[in-house]
């Protein structure tokens, strides 16, 4: 996970770029989840929402390999980001709350790429799609270590 937080880094130097993607990386990754929120799930085995809860699993697994520390702290902001797509569906109901998310997924995708016009650089998921996994986590090891809970050599 070093090597890819490192690289990460080395495409986003540019301070437009950074601040562009604090607010737009928890934008994309909200409208996923509120996307596979609002996927038809079989009414008589699950609830809505069932897709995304199991995206979260896969994706706290992927980290969680990668570093405990990330994989811990990304289950805490995506069972938060989980609750409030549990908190919008109650009163937008799957159809809205899905176009509310189209809307701030092209919206937010818009930015990163205006980030990387500053940047002067591609986006590091044309690379290697992993990036697009690893965006939260750089994300959250900043984060981390701005309030004191840096990796342990």
């Amino acid at each position: 996970m070093s090597e890819w937080l490192a690289s990460y880094s080395q495409d986003h130097q540019h301070p437009v770029n950074r601040v562009l993607h604090w607010i737009c990386v928890p934008l994309i990754v909200w409208s996923a989840l509120a996307l596979l929120w609002t996927a038809p799930v079989p009414e008589s085995l699950l609830r809505p929402g069932a897709w995304a809860v199991f995206t979260i699993v896969l994706a706290f697994a992927w980290y969680w390999k990668r570093s405990h520390r990330l994989g811990a702290a990304l289950l805490v902001a995506l069972s938060i980001l989980a609750l409030i797509c549990a908190w919008l569906f109650a009163p937008l109901g799957p159809t809205r709350m899905r176009w509310l998310a189209v809307g701030v997924f092209a919206i937010a995708w818009a930015g990163q790429f205006i980030g990387h016009l500053f940047e002067g650089r591609r986006p590091s998921f044309f690379t290697d799609l992993a990036y697009l996994l690893v965006g939260p986590a750089w994300l959250m090891d900043k984060l981390l270590n701005r309030i004191g809970l840096k990796e342990k050599p």
